[in-house]
């Protein structure tokens, strides 16, 4: 038997306080229904002795808590799922959307999901193929691997997305691949975008698509990352899939986080934004990961754009420390025409290493993506240097190095949209960029690997 309670007593923004209640647990469902038949739901947000405060899903707008009832329904938000996701696209409650029928759910699965035993983890070592040379060559993604992408407000993060949803995959026929998109607090241009997109493409055939909208309520937008987080973890420990999910705006997830700390009166922390957001940002990157014994993975690639694109704000800050490195698309890079604008060197993949070389990639991959970085770094180096004294002041080779930086992001990193380079594809670019240095230059790389992979009769090689 449910219990009611007609002890509605406050009314704060999207908050409620409901008295007396017997047994109240964290996160329960709860239905308030008006005098008129009308149901609003939320959930309990805070349980202080017979106190519970509850935030509505919908707003308390027009709400008259004198002759309402609150309903507590004994369980937390679920999703219904079934291998019949794929494909469908979902609003940020985890109904349909697209005027599909209901999933017929042959499970229910808490949102909030089961840790995973640290013990029970297993260490990710597997290349995942994008089919971006910045990120497959220089900053690899690993199976398994959390590795968002710190973006600016006007650069091109949604179609950098749209790109990675379509074009990765994991190197072997046998591996079941799925897409996971989470869309939090976008436009409904953006929406229709990435809709459009992925079944232009074909894409949605292997995606499930949640869409928050910009003027949903902000409970939704906290509730929108752990409906595709349970999803993702069916798909992947019960199907057995390799599951990529893709989080964009963790941004707007933050600032609804920050909306709903104020609402309670809590005391802010940095910029306004709750203490306890490194907690709550890590209960959903540390979702990802594999599983020993288990056939299927999660992998995470979280998007944010930087406020002022400063990368010491407390969201990129708190994500820098919980995830294995990040993506950097650069505004500078943006007004050069260059495609993804990706910033190669403030740029990390922290597992890189344990993705490449021979068995996962190719034997040469350590190497040349040691010497693509340190001549790129290099021919920056020059340029800017040029910059303030003029050509006169370069070496012969820092000329060079110079010039290979400008092929570098002209071949290399900008790729547009619609391509999709093999690994195979990129380290021949890498190998094409480097017979524009001189051989003695080549440090980084081992005789064996020059001798069998370096393009002869270039200019420039001795």
């Amino acid at each position: 038997m449910l219990k009611e309670y007609r002890t509605i007593t406050e009314v704060v923004g999207p908050l409620i306080l409901v008295e007396g209640v017997e047994g109240a647990t964290y996160y329960e469902l709860v239905e308030i229904e008006q005098a008129n038949g009308e149901i609003r739901m939320g959930r309990v947000l805070e349980v202080d002795g017979d106190k519970a405060v509850v935030q509505l899903f919908e707003g308390s707008q027009g709400l008259q808590i004198s002759q309402s009832k609150a309903r507590f329904l004994g369980r937390s938000i679920e999703l219904a799922v079934s291998p019949d996701m794929l494909g469908r696209v979902f609003d940020g409650m985890g109904r349909p959307n697209d005027g599909g029928p209901n999933i017929i759910a042959e499970k229910r699965l808490d949102i909030e999901g089961e840790p995973i035993n640290p013990s029970a983890r297993d260490y990710p070592s597997e290349f995942i193929q994008t089919g971006i040379s910045a990120i497959d060559g220089l900053n690899t993604l690993v199976r398994g691997q959390k590795l968002p992408v710190f973006s600016g407000s006007g650069l091109p993060h949604a179609n950098l997305a749209a790109q990675i949803a379509r074009q990765a995959k994991v190197l072997g026929g046998e591996s079941k691949f799925a897409v996971v998109f989470a869309a939090i607090g976008i436009t409904f241009e953006e929406a229709d975008f990435f809709i459009t997109d992925f079944r232009r493409t074909g894409a949605i055939d292997h995606t499930v698509l949640f869409m928050n909208l910009a003027d949903d309520p902000a409970i939704e937008r906290i509730a929108t990352p752990r409906m595709a987080l349970t999803a993702a973890e069916y798909l992947a420990f019960d199907l057995d899939m390799h599951v990529l999910v893709i989080l964009t705006d963790i941004t707007n997830y933050a600032e609804a986080l920050r909306e709903i700390s104020a609402a309670r009166k809590e005391v802010p922390g940095r910029r306004g934004y709750p203490g306890y957001m490194y907690t709550d940002l890590a209960s959903m990157y540390e979702r990802a990961g594999r599983i020993r014994g288990k056939k299927g993975s999660i992998t995470q690639i979280p998007i944010l754009t930087m406020p002022e694109d400063d990368k010491t704000h407390p969201i990129p800050d708190l994500t820098g420390y919980i995830t294995e490195g990040q993506i950097i698309l650069d505004r500078d890079l943006h007004g050069k025409g260059i495609t993804p604008p990706i910033d190669v060197l403030p740029s990390l993949s922290r597992l890189k290493d344990k993705g490449i070389g021979e068995g996962k990639t190719r034997e040469d991959h350590a190497d040349t993506m040691n010497q693509l970085f340190a001549a790129y770094a290099r021919g920056k180096e020059a340029k800017e240097l040029a910059a303030v004294l003029g050509d006169a002041a370069l070496s012969d080779v820092d000329r060079i190095y110079a010039d290979f930086a400008d092929e570098f992001e002209k071949e290399y990193i900008s790729q547009g949209y619609e391509t999709n380079r093999s690994i195979e594809e990129t380290l021949e670019l890498g190998w094409e960029l480097l017979s524009i240095l001189p051989r003695t230059e080549l440090r980084r790389i081992r005789d064996e690997y020059l001798d069998k992979y370096l393009p002869e009769n270039r200019e420039g090689n001795e």
